[in-house]
């Protein structure tokens, strides 16, 4: 599932995480031990693509926040796919 924010509000999120975590810069993230590379978290700073369910629960946990704070919408893996197939053929 993805995460869906207002508009805006990933990047305080993701700002929000930065501070709580005592980090430099966003690419401070990385040391605790996520599996993303600097690229993705880019684009998800620039709020270019959607949070990953996981990757929010992750950063709530380490950073100590409660997700309940965040008002958040949970879109499914499949939002914004292009249909195919038949739609396709017309």
């Amino acid at each position: 599932m993805r995460v869906r924010f207002q508009k805006g509000r990933q990047r305080k999120f993701l700002n929000l995480v930065v501070d709580r975590l005592n980090c430099v810069s966003l690419r401070g993230i990385l040391q605790f031990g996520f599996n993303l590379s600097y690229d993705s978290l880019k684009n998800y700073y620039t709020e270019r693509r959607l949070l990953p369910e996981d990757f929010f629960k992750d950063l709530c946990r380490v950073s100590k926040l409660d997700q309940k704070d965040f008002n958040v919408r949970y879109l499914d893996n499949n939002w914004g796919r292009v249909k195919g197939g038949k739609l396709g053929k017309r």
